[in-house]
Formats: structure tokens, sequence, C-alpha cells
């Protein structure tokens, strides 16, 4: 997605959302739909600018027994007498999407470190469902595979000379942050995180639901915080583990304003200078663009994630697992 904060404009904030939806021809609709309609974007635009993102919408709509079909019925509950309660839970939850396809980009940049134990910190955790690199196998289809974790297959088409693992990473630490973390063992998060997922995505909800049970064996420490505020004491917590320190984050920047991402950029550059981690980031380049080649080495950037290693940019994932390209002027 855009990065929130630079979404002024409501009617093109839902222009855009039908755009970057297009692979769910339901939210589409309802994202069209609602960019032509003024008294629905009157209703939205008395939420707060971080609420009033077309998931979170969509989600909480679905979550008070709307189910996919034409923009009409949106229409109609969104302006009926349900929308009081359904503007509750849009206050009160968030966009916490835990996609853990992301660990195929993840897994590769971690075997890029090094063979000695890992202790991961993740900023932006949801339910800390991607702390688990070693509980998956993977399928690089185009680049090679990683077998033996006993656990669910990741897939992904790859291009490029992708750092296949030879072994799955040693985990003596998994530690998130986030400002309200979610728990696995409870029902009613678990469900909304299932409700993030966008109608016609059944492997995508398929992996999550896989990747709950993984996580549900055994459980992550989650810090609740400021992910700037509690990035220390996460990190004392991994160092003490045995582990070397690596803090990564994935899609997380961008609930950021723009001054905390500029902090978060530095800060993390000072602490890998200083050899105090490692640091793995999955970010749009709008979002952080000092994370990212100039120019971009795929077509269609904005719908890509740059992956970047202690700061250097080394490939793009796209969309919720739909590619991996390896950069090669940067892998080298």
């Amino acid at each position: 997605m855009q990065p929130l904060s630079d979404l002024t404009d409501i009617r093109e904030s839902y222009r855009l959302y039908a755009v970057e939806m297009s692979t769910s021809p339901c939210y589409q609709a309802w994202a069209s739909g609602a960019a032509g309609d003024p008294e629905v974007l009157r209703l939205l635009s008395d939420l707060p600018t971080l609420k009033q993102q077309a998931n979170l919408v969509f989600a909480a709509a679905r979550r008070h027994g709307l189910q996919p079909g034409p923009y009409d019925s949106l229409r109609a509950l969104l302006l009926g007498p349900e929308w009081p309660a359904v503007r509750e839970t849009i206050l009160s939850r968030r966009t916490q999407t835990n996609e853990v396809a992301r660990l195929t980009a993840l897994t590769p940049a971690l075997g890029m470190l090094g063979p000695e134990p890992l202790a991961l910190v993740e900023l932006g955790a949801s339910a800390g469902l991607c702390l688990y690199p070693d509980r998956y196998d993977y399928l690089w289809e185009g680049a090679g595979e990683l077998r033996g974790s006993g656990g669910p297959m990741l897939r992904i088409p790859a291009v490029g000379p992708v750092p296949v693992p030879a072994v799955h990473p040693r985990i003596t630490a998994r530690i998130g942050v986030d400002l309200h973390p979610l728990d696995v063992a409870a029902e009613e998060d678990m469900d909304w995180l299932l409700t993030l997922i966008w109608p016609g995505h059944d492997e995508r909800r398929d992996r999550l639901a896989a990747a709950i049970e993984v996580t549900r064996a055994e459980p992550p420490r989650l810090i609740a915080g400021d992910m700037l505020d509690r990035l220390d004491s996460a990190l004392e917590i991994a160092a003490a583990s045995g582990g070397t320190p690596v803090v990564h984050h994935s899609a997380a920047a961008a609930y950021l304003d723009e001054d905390d991402r500029v902090e978060l950029d530095r800060r993390m550059r000072t602490l890998v200078a200083a050899g105090r981690c490692h640091w793995v980031s999955l970010e749009g380049p709008r979002v952080m663009p000092s994370l990212a080649p100039s120019p971009p080495s795929v077509p269609d950037a904005a719908h890509h994630f740059c992956l970047a290693v202690d700061g250097r940019p080394v490939g793009w994932f796209q969309g919720h697992g739909a590619a991996l390209r390896w950069n090669v002027r940067t892998a080298g």
C-alpha cells in the first residue's frame, strides 16, 4: 500500500486502493465504488487519517457480517444502522496483516549473515508469525529449495541469484515489538487476522491458518509499545539469548510518520555500524527511499517492497508473495 501519511485526498486514496486491490475483484469493486460515492467518502473522511485505509474499513464491515459481493451491499452497511458498530471496530482494530510469505525473502537474507545462531527482533510484529523462518520449507521456483523443517511449504517464483541457504537458520530468541500485539492463543485476535485476508485470496488464508498453528506451538515473546521506544530493550533480551541479534521489519514503516521513519533509519544504521545487530528490512520504496536503489531495478516499483540487508538493497518482493527478484547488481 501507499504510505498512509501521504494520502491526503480520500477520493484519490480510494482510487489508488482500487488499483492496488486488483487481485481481489470484490475489494477492487468496493474501492472503486467508494471513490465515486461522495456520501460514503464524507462518512469515511470523518475517521482519523490512519483509519481511512480501505483494507481496515472493508475488514471491519466483513467482521460485522458483510459477505463479499457487489458494492451496493457495502454502501448499505456503511450508511445504515450498523455504522456505529463498524466504526468502533475500525477505531479499535488495525491492519496487522501477518503475511508469512515474506519469509521467502527474509530467509535468504538471514542466510547472508553467516552460520552463527540468530536472535530475531521484529518491529511491527503483529502476532509474531514472521519470527519462524526455521519452521518452514521453501521452494524458490527457478532458484532452489530448502527442506527438512517438517513444517509447511512456502513457494514463490524467483528471479536472479537468490542466495538459497543450505540449512535453516538457528534461532535463539523470537521477540516482537508492536503497539498492540495480537495473541495467537486468542481466537478473537486470530479471527481478525483471517478477516484481513482479501476475498478471493484462498491460498493466503490457508497459509495464514497454517502459520497460526506453527506459532501456537512455541509462542514468541511480544513486547507492547512503540518500536522506537522499545528497540533497545528488545535488543538487550535478544543479545542475552546468546544469538546474534537481527532486527527485521516488513511493511511496518508506513505506519510511522515521516520523522519517525527517518529516525528508524538513523537508529538502525547506527546500531549496525556499532556491531550491535544486523538489520533486514522489507519496505516500500516510497516509504523508506533510503533503503531502495535509485533508479529502481524493477518496473512498477511502487507495487513492490525493497529487501535490504544492513541498509543495502539486495532484492524486491512483490505483493503478498507473488514474486521475489534478487538484485544482481547489489547482491554480489
